[in-house]
């Protein structure tokens, strides 16, 4: 299941077992074979008391997905190659899906089951495969005349990729502007010189890096080109909640905004923030002014600094709002440190008087079994055995 596409063999050479690509029969995760791919877990089992779902789900180049009906009630398994009806033509994809869980899908991508939902016209044939490969050849050329073309009209967006039609009529231009494009004049070159009819559409900066791919500062594939589908805003506010340094060029990714995964852990760091006192002037003690230097959350532990010092003095969070309570209260403790409590002495209570009388005794006690144990030993150690006098005859 080689792909004449794969980033892995861009060049689309064939290699010697007469297969395309990474030879990873779609388990490839570095390129475009299984770029935001699903497994259907439930495409050869049947829903009781329910007709089959006739929607499909359809893929694309670079992961993008569609939603065809099979009208025709034709025998689909997931993976096969499919002819679907277009605007103006034919377009190839593969059916990545089907059965219920298009419905589910249907569901959480807000599109209604109508008229609207173009058709499956039939499967594809090897002819229709080996033209669709000749049309994704050209992808990569027209790509780079594009851009010499937009670069001599001088005008100011990116084309980041072209898709033409499997019927070789069409092709789409994804680019990205910042500013309203007119791209009219454009549109009449590229139709002129490729002798197709050209459609152009914009894409943010984030659906860019997720056609394109690429791998993160964590080692690991981009998170819009494997798996994550919606893009939320993600604002400066999630750094500073999580207690990350406002750099730039460390909390963007590779699109040039702020990195989704800064979203992922937010929820967290909001719950564990309610319970850590929010300190908006210095704590005021005895030995001066202390000033909130840095908040270990999930520790539950702040670090003060009095001022003209340079030592941090890791405090507890209910220390801190012990401390705001007097202030409150216009008084001030010596340090931040917890007071100690001072211990009385205790010598001339008769409890403690009767306690330390039986501790004597005890160990006056075992002092004099301790005594009696050794004079006993060595009494045992003067005594000798009576032995036989050899010398001497005994007595008549």
């Amino acid at each position: 299941m080689g792909c004449s596409n794969c980033s892995s063999n861009s060049a689309g050479k064939v290699t010697k077992n007469g297969v395309k690509g990474c030879q990873s029969h779609g388990s490839c995760a570095s390129g475009g074979c299984n770029r935001l791919n699903v497994f259907d877990w439930l495409s050869n089992m049947d829903m009781p008391s329910m007709d089959a779902f006739d929607v499909v789900e359809v893929r694309f180049k670079n992961g993008r997905k569609d939603f065809y009906r099979n009208y025709l009630g034709l025998e689909i398994i997931t993976g096969d190659a499919v002819i679907l009806e277009g605007t103006s033509g034919y377009h190839l994809g593969y059916v990545s899906m089907q059965g219920e869980l298009v419905r589910l899908q249907m569901n959480k991508h807000k599109v209604p089951d109508n008229n609207q939902i173009k058709n499956i016209q039939r499967l594809a044939t090897t002819a229709d495969i080996e033209k669709y490969e000749q049309t994704v050849a050209r992808n990569l050329p027209t790509m780079y005349r594009t851009r010499e073309i937009i670069r001599e009209l001088n005008i100011k967006m990116k084309l980041s990729d072209v898709e033409f039609q499997a019927d070789n009529t069409k092709a789409t231009f994804y680019y990205s502007a910042d500013e309203r494009v007119d791209f009219r004049e454009l549109i009449k070159v590229l139709a002129s010189e490729f002798k197709i009819r050209v459609e152009m559409k914009q894409i943010s900066l984030r659906q860019e890096a997720s056609r394109l791919g690429g791998i993160g500062v964590c080692g690991r594939e981009l998170c819009c080109s494997t798996w994550l589908t919606d893009f939320k805003s993600v604002s400066t506010a999630a750094a500073r909640y999580q207690n990350l340094s406002l750099n730039p060029s460390k909390l963007s990714g590779q699109c040039g905004r702020l990195k989704c995964c800064l979203n992922y852990e937010l929820e967290t760091y909001m719950e564990a923030l309610e319970y850590i006192p929010n300190v908006s002037k210095p704590l005021n003690t005895q030995k001066g002014k202390a000033i909130l230097q840095k908040t270990d959350i999930f520790r539950r532990m702040m670090w003060f600094g009095y001022q003209g010092e340079t030592t941090w003095h890791p405090i507890s969070v209910d220390r801190v709002k012990e401390i705001m309570e007097l202030n409150q209260a216009g008084e001030a403790p010596d340090t931040l440190q917890e007071d100690k409590v001072e211990i009385k002495s205790l010598k001339n209570t008769p409890v403690l008087e009767s306690m330390a009388n039986k501790m004597n005794n005890r160990k006056g006690n075992n002092e004099g079994t301790k005594k009696k144990s050794r004079s006993k030993s060595r009494n045992r150690k003067k005594k000798k055995p009576n032995s036989p006098n050899t010398n001497h005859p005994p007595k008549s």
